[in-house]
């Protein structure tokens, strides 16, 4: 794998082979606002190429046992986790995140996605019942789709690209994937890995224990095409050959992708935005409160879809809250990515970075108040970075529950805060929106926790914490938010069909 970073040309990995492009786009470091490398600008011819791929290589993938297809896998996460600086340091210079998020969260959490369903595979079980006075038995099997197509989004890319296609090549499905044009990166990297996957191992199975030597990922298993939404995505989601579709990213791109894959009736999961509401009683921990409230309204810039953007506090504590929640803003470090000791790096685009300042300056002509970040605290950046897309962690009160920042996914370091006066009021005004993706619940009231997260609309409730997450339980959200769930069983079930076979005897 080459050291060099700089002035990178990506090629398509398709059929197990790099292919180059003839139209290639720029991609910018976000921390300096250069043209970092260049990626394939790939359209409907790359993206047959690398369906008819995985549509070849299907059988045979398909028809190798759980364990051996287990093993590639745990020998992917292996290669990955060797390898965790290097692709850390180029996760933080493609995204703009600091290199202390890539190095703890990012790719570590992208080998042990491999590892997760590498062992989650292995543990399904199927239903079976009897019907004797029919003398007929009655069991299920579940068979993989086929050429599943992945489409993975910009915040967290090699996290969010393994998080999909773990779960599709574990079931013995076959996958072309597309990762955002903007962070194509360390997907070109994990594709150098791919043949390396199968080295070293043997594989043993039945009673007699037959011995046979492992390959790794066979070529047209995992096949990556680089470009844009409007090209290669929509090449993919539309191609008739693909019966599968799991898409991250943002809800007015999930409906083109169901308008443009309905003719096909392809299955769907779609993980979308997020407008997610922290819920804060009188009798929370403050302390514990407002530090976990930070880092779940900026951490990674803000642009998680699980960040919290609108935070409602029990009128009783509200002025104290807000005092000390600017003050732990204030301390929250903003930096070049690649110093350990910030916080949050770069946003992804200049064109993001607009978009999220302009939710700023909607809030002030609307009479809100910003009381740090945008338009109040100076950043210092080197010279270097001068025209980087940074932007300060910034807090607004006095706004309408109406407003575009409370109803609006701003996908940035900027989080709203209004009081809220009885238990009822704070649910119907946290579920007023058209999104139902995550929210946090702060109190010491057991009874109360219990009965908020039940009545809150959205698919993930945290309650006096932030982003812990078993991989075996359900992610996904309600209303815009999504359609589906991704996780151990449920991906599982999502990347097989299901069939009910009935045996009479």
């Amino acid at each position: 794998m080459s050291k060099d970073m700089k002035n990178l040309v990506l090629e398509n990995y398709i059929g197990g082979k790099f292919l180059p492009c003839s139209k290639l786009i720029d991609s910018f470091n976000p921390s300096t606002g250069e043209i970092y490398c260049k990626i394939p600008d790939s359209g409907p011819e790359e993206v047959d190429a690398a369906v008819t791929a995985a549509k070849e290589a299907f059988p045979d993938w398909s028809a190798k046992s759980p364990a051996e297809r287990s093993k590639v896998l745990n020998k992917l996460a292996d290669l990955i986790e060797a390898r965790l600086e290097e692709f850390a340091q180029a996760e933080s210079k493609d995204q703009g995140k600091t290199i202390t998020f890539a190095r703890n969260v990012d790719i570590p959490r992208s080998a042990y996605n491999f590892r997760f369903f590498a062992s989650s595979v292995l543990h399904h079980t199927n239903d079976c019942s009897q019907m004797d006075h029919m003398g007929c038995l009655n069991y299920t099997v579940r068979c993989p789709v086929g050429v599943a197509g992945l489409i993975s989004p910009w915040n967290l890319p090699l996290y969010l690209l393994t998080w999909k296609i773990a779960p599709a090549v574990a079931t013995g499905n076959t996958v072309v994937a597309k990762p955002s044009e903007m962070t194509s990166v360390t997907a070109w990297m994990m594709c150098q890995l791919l043949e390396e996957a199968g080295e070293g191992f043997v594989c043993v199975s039945g009673t007699d224990f037959l011995v046979s030597s492992s390959q790794g990922f066979p070529p047209g298993v995992v096949n990556i095409v680089f470009g844009t939404g409007p090209r290669a995505g929509d090449a993919l989601v539309s191609h008739p050959d693909v019966p599968l579709i799991s898409f991250t990213g943002s809800t007015a791109t999930a409906r083109l992708i169901t308008e443009r894959s309905a003719p096909y009736c392809k299955k769907l999961s779609l993980e979308l935005g997020g407008k997610n509401p922290a819920v804060i009683f009188a009798d929370a921990d403050m302390e514990q409160c407002i530090s976990t409230t930070i880092r779940s309204s900026f951490s990674n810039q803000g642009e998680i879809c699980l960040c919290t953007s609108r935070i409602f506090v029990e009128r009783s504590i509200y002025p104290e809250f807000l005092a000390r929640f600017v003050e732990a803003a204030r301390r929250w470090k903003t930096g070049v990515p690649s110093d350990p000791s910030n916080d949050n790096g770069a946003l992804i685009s200049k064109e993001h970075l607009q978009k999220v300042k302009g939710y700023v300056a909607l809030a002030l002509a609307e009479g809100a108040q910003v009381h740090c970040g945008e338009g109040v605290d100076n950043l210092t950046l080197p010279q270097h970075n001068a025209d980087g897309y940074f932007m300060l962690p910034t807090i607004i009160s006095g706004v309408k529950d109406s407003s575009a920042l409370m109803q609006e996914e701003i996908f940035g370091p900027v989080t709203c805060v209004t009081p809220f006066d009885e238990e009822e009021e704070v649910i119907s005004r946290a579920n007023g929106v058209r999104y139902g993706l995550s929210a946090t619940v702060w109190s010491r009231d057991v009874g109360r926790v219990h009965r908020v997260a039940r009545k809150l609309q959205a698919g993930l409730v945290w309650t006096n914490c932030w982003l812990v997450r078993d991989l075996n339980l359900p992610f996904g959200g309600m209303k815009n938010s999504g359609i589906g769930r991704e996780g151990g069983k449920d991906s599982y079930h999502f990347f097989t069909e299901v069939k009910a076979i009935t045996i009479k005897h």
